[in-house]
């Protein structure tokens, strides 16, 4: 497997291969974070819509609809991952996604989802740059979250304590290696 080539671990796709660019900041979750995210989220993502922030190789997204979700939009900033996950999209001949080139987050990011909740949320910003406060603040802000909304960070391990809203409770946390990934249930 090449090192820009990643595999959907569950569901109906599962095993089929997907590729990504080489693009700054962008680092794919890897098998075994999937596995247990989704592990976590397997009472969840039947027929969920998702919101993937910062979707880079797309393996948060396609994963969600490889095992069930009903939507996932897709956003990211820079326009070659865009264009990667358009292919990736028709490779696999996928249903009930969007893909959105824009700043995250923004106002005109706001504008496009306005009148969408999103009942899990996945947020794997670049680290080392202040996404994951700014993105969660933007959720609430922006009322895009379910009543009982799931939101998935993937961080820095270093980034301790997370920058969440005091009334988000933390459901799941785990580390590997540099990364800490983590579930948390907003309170509304």
């Amino acid at each position: 497997m090449n090192n820009n080539q990643l595999r959907i671990i569950g569901g109906r796709w599962r095993g089929r291969r997907i590729n990504f660019p080489d693009a700054q900041g962008l680092r794919p979750t890897g098998d075994r974070i999937r596995e247990t995210l989704f592990n976590w989220l397997q009472n969840n993502i039947q027929d969920a819509h998702c919101l993937d922030l910062f979707s880079g190789s797309g393996a948060l997204g396609f994963e969600a609809l490889s095992r069930g979700a009903e939507s996932v939009t897709f956003v990211d900033q820079n326009s070659d991952v865009i264009k990667h996950l358009h292919i990736t999209a028709e490779k696999l001949s996928a249903k009930n996604l969007t893909l959105i080139h824009d700043a995250i987050p923004s106002q005109s990011l706001t504008k496009k989802l306005s009148r969408q909740q999103f009942s899990i949320v996945f947020i794997d910003p670049p680290f080392h740059q202040g996404f994951v406060e700014k993105c969660c603040t933007w959720l609430i802000e922006s009322n895009l979250l379910s009543q009982n909304a799931l939101i998935y960070i993937e961080a820095e391990r270093e980034l301790s304590p997370l920058p969440i809203p005091a009334n988000w409770e933390l459901l799941k946390s785990k580390f590997t290696g540099q990364v800490g990934y983590h579930l948390l249930l907003p309170q509304q």
